[in-house]
């Protein structure tokens, strides 16, 4: 029986990925498969994948025709996972040896439908531990608690699907596939409807898990059009949330949420060609006028002065929804 499935989607990240591979090798059992997507690599990255295959333990490579972008890359490997528990990985990132062992086995202690984990960042040679936003450590709680408050930040902006290990029963239920197509923001509607529809979940304090900032090729260092997929990705939140049977106790955490990421991306608009920046404006519009106003007029009250008034802007643009909609 295979008691964990690792997804590892790759594209063009063949200066890091040695070091990714070498990780999974350290974390290799009999009974833990590793599931290497290759989002169809240009530059070489295919080639070493097809020497792990030979040389590491439970490692099964898949290979897209085209690339696809992470959601897709990650519902390849879901589609292919045989485990009892699942694990995501980027293909740029690494693991402390035997970190999935520790891992597992305070999972299955503990009896929780997920759990979350805090990691390591590395940006260049500075390390930094970042943490789950969650008080309890090694305790089961109700993932839907874990939502609110609407005014902290909480376990739903702590999205990173490699910071965990998800039981199958999850996979069955229909709750770890993502939104194919989506190339940025895909872990957002993904965390919401796993901290909504899961039964339970913890935060284990357990670091081993090195996440490298700063990749070139990485879409958070990417000003293209690709950027934009946010807005699909929260409007998917909002949509989703509305239709909750907690909708109106949750709705000002996700419009609370989806006006910060506007702001931000909005507010570094210069780092766009025009035409993105143009269309970034108008859509952030449309989803400003598309949210419940009486709610968005409270979030925009209790935001600071600076990103209330560029979205307040925002939301007076007169040719919104038009542009929006030609775009």
């Amino acid at each position: 029986m295979v008691k964990l499935s690792v997804i590892v989607p790759f594209y063009n990240v063949r200066t890091y990925a040695p070091d990714t591979l070498r990780s999974l090798r350290a974390n290799a059992r009999e009974d833990f498969e590793f599931i290497l997507v290759d989002d169809c690599s240009t530059d070489g990255t295919a080639e070493l994948l097809r020497r792990a295959q030979d040389d590491i333990e439970g490692v099964v490579v898949h290979r897209h025709e085209r690339n696809a972008g992470l959601a897709t890359a990650r519902n390849t490997g879901l589609d292919a996972a045989r485990g009892q528990y699942i694990a995501f990985l980027d293909g740029d990132d690494w693991l402390a040896p035997g970190h999935y062992a520790r891992l597992l086995a305070q999972t299955e202690a503990l009896g929780c439908s997920f759990v979350r984990t805090d990691h390591v960042q590395v940006t260049g040679r500075s390390r930094t531990v970042h943490r789950v936003p969650h008080g309890r450590r090694g305790a089961v709680s109700s993932p839907r608690d874990a939502i609110l408050p609407a005014s902290r930040t909480t376990s739903v902006d702590y999205a990173y699907a490699w910071a965990g290990l998800y039981h199958r029963s999850l996979l069955d239920r229909g709750l770890l596939h993502f939104a194919d197509g989506l190339r940025t923001a895909e872990d957002r509607p993904w965390i919401w409807r796993l901290h909504r529809e899961a039964d339970s979940f913890a935060v284990l304090g357990t670091l081993g898990h090195f996440y490298r900032r700063g990749v070139a090729s990485s879409l958070t260092q990417i000003s293209d059009e690709r950027q934009l997929d946010f807005i699909r990705a929260y409007n998917q939140v909002l949509g989703e949330t509305a239709a909750d049977r907690d909708a109106e106790a949750l709705l000002p955490k996700a419009v609370r949420t989806y006006c910060a990421v506007i702001a931000h991306h909005v507010g570094a608009v210069g780092k766009f060609e025009p035409s993105v920046a143009q269309k970034l404006k108008s859509l952030s519009s449309a989803a400003l006028g598309d949210m419940p106003q009486p709610i968005l007029d409270d979030t925009l009250d209790a935001m600071d002065v600076q990103r209330a008034t560029l979205l307040r802007r925002l939301r007076r643009r007169p040719v919104a929804a038009k542009e929006a909609a030609a775009a």
